[in-house]
């Protein structure tokens, strides 16, 4: 036995009770730990394992799917079609709802008690028929003050004072005029909201009365950018009602604004205004059409095979032209999809006869996926 040996014999044999149950208190700490470090060690192993098995499980199965996008195109086919003339008869389909040709809400511009109300709903009225009447007994009061001062100033006033109370003449006249409620067209009452002993406050909101001119009818049908090209004032449009079935009513282009719109589709357009002139007795404002508006005349368009258009970022559309010299070159179009695979060409360096060549799918390919 070596002396370092016996020194540790020594060293345990002469130790309390309290220091060996230490010694070995810390001995059971420290294998604890080591077993720890194992487990943990163990655990990154086989963390390591998994990815390594993931990765290659991914490697394998991107390379399987690059293979079969491989053999894909492989099996694509170069196809080539030219830009072609056809004629046709553009027509517009359209939707809406009609509208009284014209609507006054008549409010006086005058505050008192109401002294008469001369019409009822349904009532038809012309062009300055009054319609009702506030008491206008201070307004008469005041015209004729300022006619009496008038008379009195022309024989011994100065010309200034005539003219100012001329002046204040006009103001009173106006104000008596706007005792009464007088019909701005011909029409029909629509609404009276009014009684003969009311209280009226000028600035009121709420029409006193509501008149309607329903000797015409007027709808606003919304038509895009592409359309628009086609459309004219006068240019007759053809309507159907679920009001009035098996008729066709006639309406014409009235009104093209100035201004466009821009819609929340992303696509420009511009509310047209739609008059019919002698609408049947039974449509009322308020019934919803359908309708189309046909060009007048056949119009002529170049078609391209919608397979041919690409379409990048930004949904920026191009499509490839063969050359003479056998090499192809990228023009940048825009379309209209007409559908049955064919697509109309509206703007780009394109004529009819010019070839296009494009890649065609075998039917039934799985679309490319990228990794």
């Amino acid at each position: 036995m070596s002396d370092d040996t016996k020194i540790n014999d020594e060293v345990v044999t002469n130790e309390s009770e309290s220091e060996k149950q230490e010694r070995i208190l810390r001995e059971q700490f420290k294998a604890k730990k080591r077993r720890k470090r194992i487990r943990k060690l163990v655990t990154w192993v086989v963390v390591l394992v998994v990815l390594v098995l993931g990765l290659s499980w991914y490697i394998q199965l991107r390379n399987n799917m690059r293979a079969q996008q491989e053999a894909l195109q492989a099996r694509s086919t170069q196809t080539t079609a030219t830009v072609t003339r056809d004629v046709y008869t553009a027509t517009i389909d359209l939707s809406g709802y009609v509208q009284a040709y014209d609507i006054q809400e008549a409010r006086f511009r005058a505050t008192g008690p109401i002294t008469a109300v001369n019409v009822e709903e349904g009532d038809s009225v012309s062009k300055g028929d009054v319609l009702a009447t506030i008491d206008n007994t201070s307004q008469t009061y005041a015209v004729e003050s300022l006619r009496q001062q008038i008379r009195q100033a022309e024989l011994s006033g100065t010309p200034s004072q005539v003219e100012l109370l001329n002046l204040q003449l006009t103001t009173a006249l106006n104000n008596l005029e706007y005792t009464n409620l007088v019909a701005n067209f011909d029409g029909m009452v629509a609404d009276v909201n009014i009684n003969e002993g009311d209280y009226f406050e000028a600035g009121t909101t709420d029409a006193a009365v509501t008149i309607a001119d329903l000797s015409k009818l007027k709808a606003t049908v919304e038509i895009d950018e592409i359309d628009m090209q086609y459309v004219y004032a006068g240019q007759t449009a053809y309507l159907t009602f679920d009001s009035l079935p098996g008729q066709t009513i006639e309406a014409h282009v009235s009104y093209i604004p100035t201004l466009g719109t821009y819609t929340s589709q992303g696509i420009g357009a511009v509310n047209v205004e739609l008059t019919i002139d002698d609408p049947p007795a039974s449509l009322k404002p308020g019934y919803s059409f359908e309708g189309t508006i046909a060009s007048e005349g056949e119009v002529e368009m170049l078609l391209i095979p919608s397979a041919a258009v690409t379409t990048g970022r930004g949904g920026l559309t191009t499509v490839e032209r063969l050359n003479a010299d056998g090499t192809t070159e990228t023009v940048t179009v825009r379309v209209q999809y007409l559908g049955e695979g064919a697509c109309q060409l509206l703007s780009g360096n394109l004529a009819e006869g010019d070839t296009l060549v494009y890649t065609r799918s075998s039917s039934g390919m799985m679309p490319m996926m990228r990794f």
